[in-house]
């Protein structure tokens, strides 16, 4: 990272992966145009992050197309407009996507899901309900920076 000042620690990005609701998965498609598409997830503490979507559909065909991808979490976007700048905090996490086969990973990774998105709700109907038409994408992660602006970065090193 060019500006190590504001690079974010492990601890920092894992908080965010744990926490966060959303991001951006980006993939490439068959004719090697970006395809972006935000999405809710679930990071498994360690070294994955799965999603849920149909099985069919444009998302599909770029994973088919190349497993490689990259998920941009957003954790902070405050925008300082007499200070002409924002202050922001991001995760970048690239790696590998495939879609999951095995019924328990798929049980077991919408189990996450629904704990994260439905605490305290019993999941158990609602997965059995839902498995037969849902698809489950495992993401991978091969690597992960984060980075927030240096006025962040400023403001913990005062405190």
């Amino acid at each position: 990272m060019r500006r190590f000042k504001q690079q974010l620690s492990h601890k920092e990005i894992l908080e965010i992966l744990e926490k966060a609701t959303n991001g951006v998965l980006s993939l490439i498609d068959s004719n090697g145009l970006p395809y972006g598409v935000p999405l809710s997830f679930v990071f498994d503490g360690k070294d994955s992050i799965f999603f849920h979507c149909a099985k069919e559909g444009r998302k599909i065909d770029c994973i088919k197309n190349s497993s490689h991808a990259c998920f941009t979490i957003i954790d902070r976007d405050e925008i300082r407009p007499f200070e002409f700048t924002t202050y922001f905090r991001s995760v970048i996490v690239e790696g590998e996507i495939l879609p999951l086969d095995e019924q328990q990973e798929i049980v077991d990774a919408l189990r996450l899901l629904s704990t994260k998105y439905s605490p305290g709700i019993d999941c158990e109907l609602e997965i059995e309900k839902g498995i037969g038409r849902v698809l489950v994408l495992k993401f991978e992660i091969k690597s992960v920076s984060g980075k927030e602006a240096i006025e962040l970065a400023r403001q913990r090193t005062l405190n």
